[in-house]
């Protein structure tokens, strides 16, 4: 699938434009074919909810300002919120702290029925220690290990994973953060730390290769979804979605009532007026 990045293969992401728009070079074509594709979604999520079988999670990574809170806001912007939940995840807090990193992942994830987001997600836990360098790479190499077998233990008791990296370049990146200081309506999303973290870009280019390197299995693959084009990021990560919760395939229950039944509540309400 396209944009779907093949399982132990080493990832350069030097090498994947965060500009690309595949075939789809018209942005009015392109959101209708998004509009379409919503419609299905809301419906297949319908049925996901009402069959309560499987569970869907989506994890959202990438660099400040690549478009996780747009992603949400307008893939999302369908179904129903009932089954629908988003945990963003920031610095642990003490009580998070003192359990095992996995400890407030687990926690947030879906019950059967329902579609969980996380904005920002397990893989801060790898990516920043590697980019600030505040863990040995013995300790980072641990936790891919045991991200990978806590993934498999999701997929395997009927959790959809599905796992999005969002692809901007540096220079689109700086100019969304120049936006925030100068749109008053998105002033504040500034934060005066995202400065220090551009400042370590290639640490962080390198942490994410390390991670979609490792952390990319046959249950959990990642998505590399080019970001640079807004309209472009929510129609392809759209297009996973709605292929994946397709292949799932959810089914609406049955009615326990027989045609008798049926038959006899109709009478009953005609006749209450």
């Amino acid at each position: 699938m396209r944009h779907e990045l093949t399982p132990g293969r080493h990832v350069d992401l030097g090498h994947l434009d965060p500009a690309d728009t595949g075939k789809h070079k018209d942005e009015d074509a392109a959101k209708t074919k998004l509009a379409r594709d919503l419609e299905r979604i809301e419906k297949l999520q319908d049925r996901l909810y009402a069959e309560q079988r499987h569970a869907v999670l989506i994890v959202l990574q990438g660099m400040d300002a690549a478009g996780k809170d747009g992603t949400v806001k307008h893939v999302m912007s369908g179904v129903n919120p009932a089954g629908c939940d988003v945990v963003p995840f920031k610095a642990p807090t003490p009580e998070e702290a003192a359990h095992d990193f996995l400890w407030r992942i687990h926690r947030a994830t879906p019950k059967r029925g329902h579609i969980t987001i996380f904005n920002r997600s397990h893989y801060e836990d790898v990516l920043v220690p590697r980019a600030h360098r505040t863990l040995p790479g013995r300790v980072i190499k641990e936790r891919y290990e045991h991200i990978n077998a806590f993934e498999r233990i999701l997929v395997e008791n009927g959790t959809l994973v599905l796992k999005f990296f969002l692809h901007v370049s540096k220079e689109e990146q700086a100019r969304r953060l120049l936006e925030r200081l100068d749109d008053p309506d998105k002033r504040w999303k500034f934060n005066a730390n995202d400065l220090a973290e551009r400042a370590l870009w290639d640490r962080y280019v390198e942490a994410y290769e390390k991670l979609l390197t490792h952390c990319g299995t046959k249950l959990a693959p990642w998505y590399c979804i080019p970001a640079d084009h807004k309209w472009y990021r929510n129609l392809a990560v759209a297009s996973v979605l709605l292929k994946k919760l397709a292949e799932l395939d959810p089914k609406l229950p049955r009615a326990a009532l027989s045609a008798a039944d049926r038959a006899r509540f109709r009478r009953a309400f005609a006749s209450s007026g």
